[in-house]
């Protein structure tokens, strides 16, 4: 979707990694990604696809992040050291890098030489699925760099995105990773039977525990009720087309995690951001109970009605 909307520049031209060559050879042939959003077309005049990962990002002045964070090491692991170093920095990725704990800017910047300046984070609120239909979205763009804030949300503006800039570079991914685990919580309690009163709660519940959590590790003057914090919150919690909601969903009918997982097409970013919070969360100690609902569940594969009963009592 990042992509379709960076072409809508007529004068950008996009270098895109893909995991395989059969894949990259596909959409410089067909200009269509043959596993998401098919029914998007790019122009091939301007965009190059390759599993090259190093070659791509040596001819690349701006890099754009959007793997899985569970998988974001093993494709940064294929760069030559330092060859970030230099180079813009723009993550759109929704969690957590798994074997250090961090958010992807404490990441890049504690372990591949990227600099605080030239890093920026893509967050919500919207759905790839509605960018491909040109339905109006918003975007938030943060960065400590005013010059290169505006410069991505230039980049990202067009006819049916709107893009707002912010300074929270921390507080909007922290967000962006949370959102996907209440989400989770959302779909798991649809598919128990709670209806739209209880949702309600639940969410409320759930823009407070982000709240605790971003104060907790990073402490500044923030408005959670910001389109960042509670408008991604809102549209991951609810739309059809949230994977982590499907995700919740299909647990709280009784599939076990992994048969859940093997049928989902893409990734729920949710399902490893949980047990990365958690951890997280045993040093800060903030009271998490819908974090800690949806843990148990998934890793600990307790039964989701009684934790669902546990939970309601938690909540108000």
């Amino acid at each position: 979707a990042l992509v379709k909307i960076l072409l809508e520049q007529k004068d950008m031209r996009v270098n895109w990694w893909v995991r395989s060559d059969e894949a990259a050879s596909y959409i410089n042939e067909h200009g269509q990604n043959p596993k998401y959003l098919r029914s998007v077309h790019f122009d091939t005049n301007r965009l190059k696809a390759s599993s090259d990962a190093r070659a791509l990002v040596a001819q690349s002045d701006t890099i754009l992040l959007v793997t899985p964070s569970a998988f974001v090491g093993q494709v940064l692991d294929q760069l030559d050291e330092g060859q970030l170093a230099n180079k813009q920095v723009i993550s759109a990725i929704k969690g957590v890098e798994p074997k250090s704990l961090k958010i992807l800017g404490e990441y890049l910047f504690e372990n591949l030489g990227v600099k605080t300046e030239n890093f920026g984070v893509i967050t919500g609120p919207c759905h790839a699925e509605e960018v491909a239909q040109e339905k109006l979205s918003y975007l938030t763009v943060a960065s400590t760099n005013d010059a290169f804030c505006s410069q991505i949300c230039d980049a990202l503006d067009c006819y049916y995105i709107r893009v707002t800039a912010s300074a929270d570079i921390y507080g909007t991914e922290i967000s962006a990773v949370l959102k996907n685990v209440y989400a989770i919580a959302a779909g798991i309690c649809h598919s128990l039977g709670y209806g739209d009163n209880f949702q309600a709660v639940l969410v409320s519940n759930a823009i407070r525990e982000i709240k605790r959590f971003i104060a907790a590790v990073h402490p500044i003057d923030r408005d959670i009720d910001d389109s960042a914090y509670l408008g991604d919150l809102l549209v991951t919690a609810y739309s059809q087309y949230s994977r982590n909601r499907t995700l919740g969903a299909m647990l709280g009918k009784g599939y076990s995690v992994q048969s859940a997982l093997m049928e989902m097409e893409m990734v729920a970013e949710g399902y490893y951001a949980t047990e990365s919070i958690h951890k997280l969360n045993e040093a800060q100690g903030v009271d998490m109970p819908i974090l800690e609902f949806v843990y148990q569940i998934i890793y600990n594969q307790a039964r989701a009605k009684s934790q669902a009963e546990w939970l309601s009592k938690q909540l108000n």
